[in-house]
């Protein structure tokens, strides 16, 4: 242990740009920017956005985690704009490469890339929507990659875990301030209200494995269905009185060690932290609350996540963007660290 400035001096005084003694920081450095010896440092604010800074590759081959786009908002039932939501958080910079409480860099385990958007048939109707969300994850599933989608409004969700859960139904931790287990509305029962009443209905998502988390707002009677099919259900009330790590104890409980897809609405962080959405919901997670539900789940079986209805034009400081994004992360973290066998040791 260095104790003195001369040792300090004799250490760091020389020490090339970029050099790292510690073996693990080194290894850290390796993913990002700070790679020591680089030629030239890539600009933050330069070249094609992606979502977290990943590689662009226009197919799957070798691919642990595919990040998909998902721009579609047809579901919505009040401000539209989440279709916005893939092209904001591939504007935002500086995420990553590292979560230090997790100590995770994820590019030193996982080959992950930014597979592009899903491409859809028509603009205009919702329905196809979901045909062609479930066609590309399908595509996606083959290949073994586990994906990682931005929303899109929650009804995009719906279609997902068809294509995941068509095997064995899925469990699920869900981050909302909605239970989103409406029933049809207005002609469509594909709306972004329900989309976990479908997928219990098809047979894709297991009710008795699922937690939702962060429930608020006056509309709880729509939540019958949650309580009738024996999904759990935490308020953020419940979060605030009895604690994040009760929430995170009991979420593991619930789901297990079995399959599991993790669904975060932006709209369950507070709009005060996040106001870009189309249905914000006063007294909600602050992002700290919101970070350390997603790191306390760690070591969950996940096979894919996604983060919805971020519609940026509501937000001018993008901070709604930011917190996407930096979630993205953290739902990454998860799948590095579970394909490692929950090892937080970054590969040298």
């Amino acid at each position: 242990m260095i104790k003195n400035l001369d040792e300090l001096r004799l250490k760091y005084g020389s020490a090339a740009e970029g050099e790292i003694f510690d073996p693990f920081f080194r290894a850290v450095s390796g993913a990002g920017e700070f790679e020591p010896g680089a030629a030239a440092h890539p600009l933050p604010y330069g070249g094609i956005a992606t979502l977290l800074d990943a590689p662009s590759v226009p197919d799957l081959e070798g691919l642990d985690v595919a990040l998909v786009g998902v721009p579609m908002d047809l579901g919505v039932t009040n401000r539209a704009g989440a279709r916005h939501g893939p092209r904001a958080l591939r504007e935002m910079e500086r995420i990553g490469p590292y979560d230090p409480i997790l100590r995770c860099a994820p590019a030193n385990l996982l080959k992950f890339a930014d597979i592009g958007d899903v491409p859809f048939k028509s603009r205009y109707s919702l329905e196809q929507c979901h045909i062609d969300i479930e066609e590309h994850f399908d595509r996606i599933k083959a290949t073994g990659a586990i994906p990682l989608a931005v929303g899109g409004d929650h009804s995009i969700t719906g279609a997902i875990l068809r294509s995941l859960g068509r095997e064995k139904p899925v469990g699920l931790i869900h981050i909302d301030a909605h239970a989103d287990t409406m029933g049809e509305y207005e002609g469509t029962k594909f709306h972004h209200g329900g989309p976990f009443r479908n997928a219990v209905l098809d047979g894709v998502l297991d009710p008795l494995r699922t937690v939702q988390i962060g429930m608020r707002g006056t509309t709880d009677f729509l939540w019958e269905f949650s309580y009738e099919s024996g999904m759990t259900i935490i308020t953020a009330e419940e979060l605030a009185e009895k604690g994040v790590n009760w929430v995170i104890d009991r979420a593991k409980e619930i789901v297990g060690n079995e399959p599991t897809y993790v669904s975060f609405d932006i709209d369950s962080i507070d709009p005060a932290f996040a106001p870009g959405t189309g249905t914000p919901e006063v007294g909600g997670l602050t992002t700290r609350e919101a970070l350390a539900l997603l790191r306390g789940v760690v070591g969950i079986d996940i096979i894919g996540g996604d983060v919805v209805e971020v519609a940026p034009m509501y937000d001018t400081t993008s901070n709604t963007a930011h917190a996407g994004a930096q979630i993205l992360f953290q739902i990454l973290c998860l799948v590095a660290l579970r394909k490692q066998g929950g090892k937080n040791e970054p590969n040298n």
